[in-house]
C-alpha cells in the first residue's frame, strides 16, 4: 500500500478532488510510473494525469470521494467519460512530442475515510 500524503482532510469537493490527485501522484509514482503531466486542459476538456510505464503511455482518471455511498469511484468512469478521455488523449499526443508503442486508460479510484489513510484502487487498463 503507498505511504499516503499526510494533508489535511478536505473540505470542499474541490480540495477533495486535489487531496486525491496528490495521492494517486504518489501510489503511481511509488509503482514505478512516471507522470508527465497532471490536470492538462485543451478546450474539450482535462486529463487528470499523463504518466510512462515503461513502454506504456497512461491516461489516468482520478475519481475521490469520502465513501462508497454513490459506488465506488471507479464507476463514476461512465461511458460517456470514457469517449471524452479517448478524445482528449488523442489530443494531447497532438500537442506533445510523446511516442510510445503502447496507450492504456487507468482509473485511480481513492477512498478517503473520515479516519485514517485513504484507500487507493489502481485499475490498469481500465477501459
Amino acid at each position: 500500500m503507498p505511504t499516503p500524503d499526510r494533508s489535511p482532510r478536505p473540505g470542499s469537493r474541490a480540495a477533495l478532488g486535489a487531496y486525491g490527485e496528490r495521492v494517486a501522484v504518489r501510489a503511481l509514482t511509488d509503482a514505478g510510473l512516471t507522470v508527465l503531466d497532471r490536470n492538462w486542459r485543451c478546450r474539450d476538456g482535462e486529463l487528470d494525469l499523463v504518466a510512462r510505464d515503461g513502454d506504456a503511455l497512461v491516461f489516468c482518471e482520478v475519481k475521490t470521494r469520502t465513501g462508497s455511498g454513490f459506488g465506488s469511484p471507479a464507476e463514476a468512469v461512465t461511458p460517456v467519460k470514457r469517449r471524452r478521455l479517448r478524445a482528449l488523449a488523442s489530443a494531447w499526443l497532438a500537442a506533445h512530442d510523446h511516442h510510445a508503442p503502447d496507450l492504456r486508460f487507468d482509473v485511480v479510484g481513492i477512498v478517503v475515510p473520515a479516519t485514517g489513510r485513504p484507500q487507493v484502487t489502481h485499475l490498469r487498463n481500465a477501459f
